[in-house]
Parts: structure tokens; C-alpha cells; sequence
């Protein structure tokens, strides 16, 4: 029964490690197309916003990446909770799941209420801009991506400590999220109101590190069935 279960477990762990590099990829290519300043154009920017497209990649990219990646975020915390860096794993777990939990709220308002913003303006109903939304929006999104920023450091800091993943791999992860969320998320809502170039880079470095995570994972849970197999005829 022990073993049918570590075997099971086993899997799971592996499909939530897979998961982060695909949340990456979703998220760089959701990123990739920035939407136009909505001060400045409201023009172009309601149409950007009423397109199909832009609601497919923001449900497919951006919602579902924040899902993917908090798999992956539980499948990481767990594959190291038993290494020498377990307590730093754990925090970074449940920081990063806070925020990203956090990160979802915005993303469904993007997904579903500013197309509908962008549809009202094209209509005639130009009022509609002065639309504003509660202050604990903002914050709730300014709080996810803080948790998000400093779990996603701690996990990168807990894989580069653990001595059971390449720890070059947590120093690219590390280096992915100041590139995503410091560097793109973050100064680009400060200058142009959109993603920068290095949000994609950014998410791009951490679908990298995500898969060279996985990749090792892999093969050290392959090796464990294998020898418990071996030990269990």
C-alpha cells in the first residue's frame, strides 16, 4: 500500500513540476501583444480590449497560467519538503500560492469586465471610462504581486539551497521573476499602464528554469520508484 502511494504521489508531484513551464509559456505568449494606453488612446485601446482574441489569451494566458502555476508552485513545495532546504521551500509555497491566489482576482476582471468596458465605449457610451473600481482592487493586486515576487525568490533561493535540484536552475528562477515582475509587471504599470518586452523575457527565463526543474525531478522520482520497486521483489 506504502508503495502504491509514494508511486501515486510521485506522479502527482511530476505533473504540478510540469506545470510551471507551461504556465510560462502561457503567460509569455498572453503577454507578448501590449495593449494600448488607455489615457492617452481610448480609441485603440477599446478596440485591443473588445477583440476576441484578447479574451481568449487573457482566460487561456493569464487565468489559466495563474492556475498552472499554483499547481506547480504546491508540486515544488512539496518534491522539497524533504531536502535540506524544506522550511524555505514551504514558505515560499505558501507565499507564492497566497499571491498568485491574490492574482487571480484581477486576472478575471481583465478577462471578463474590460471587454465589456471596451465594447460600452466603442457603442457610444463614452462615460464609461470614468468607470472606477474599488481601492481594495488595487491593493489586492499590489499585495498578490509582492507575495509573488518574494515566494517566488524563496523558492528559487530553496532549489539553489536543496542539493537535490541543479541549483543554477533556482538562480535562473530567481532571475525570471525580477525580469516578470519587477522589470516588466511592475515598471510597466509605472510608465506606459501595460507589459513591457521584459514581462515575456521574463516569463520566457522561468518556462526555462520550470523545465530544467521538472526535467531533474523527474528523473530523481523515476530513480526512487525504481530502486523501491527493485527493494519491495
Amino acid at each position: 500500500m506504502g508503495t502504491s502511494n509514494s508511486g501515486i504521489i510521485g506522479r502527482w508531484i511530476q505533473a504540478g513540476l510540469w506545470a510551471l513551464p507551461v504556465s510560462w509559456l502561457l503567460t509569455a505568449w498572453s503577454s507578448l501583444d501590449p495593449q494600448p494606453d488607455q489615457a492617452q488612446d481610448p480609441e485603440a485601446w477599446a478596440r485591443f480590449v473588445s477583440t476576441d482574441s484578447y479574451q481568449v489569451s487573457h482566460l487561456i494566458g493569464g487565468t489559466g497560467g495563474t492556475i498552472l502555476a499554483l499547481f506547480g508552485v504546491f508540486a515544488l513545495g512539496c518534491f522539497l519538503a524533504t531536502s535540506r532546504a524544506a522550511g524555505m521551500a514551504l514558505a515560499g509555497l505558501v507565499l507564492g500560492a497566497a499571491g498568485n491566489a491574490l492574482l487571480l482576482v484581477p486576472a478575471v476582471i481583465s478577462t471578463f469586465a474590460t471587454p465589456a468596458i471596451g465594447k460600452a465605449y466603442l457603442a457610444g457610451n463614452r462615460d464609461v471610462m470614468q468607470l472606477e473600481f474599488p481601492d481594495a482592487l488595487t491593493w489586492a493586486f499590489l499585495l498578490g504581486l509582492l507575495l509573488s515576487v518574494i515566494g517566488s525568490l524563496v523558492l528559487g533561493l530553496a532549489v539553489w539551497r536543496s542539493n537535490v535540484l541543479p541549483r543554477w536552475a533556482g538562480a535562473l528562477w530567481a532571475a525570471g521573476t525580477v525580469l516578470f515582475y519587477v522589470l516588466g509587471a511592475v515598471l510597466g504599470r509605472a510608465t506606459t499602464g501595460s507589459s513591457l518586452p521584459t514581462q515575456s523575457v521574463g516569463a520566457l527565463v522561468l518556462a526555462v528554469a520550470g523545465g530544467w526543474i521538472a526535467w531533474s525531478a523527474a528523473r530523481q522520482i523515476a530513480a526512487t520508484s525504481q530502486l523501491t520497486a527493485t527493494g519491495s521483489v
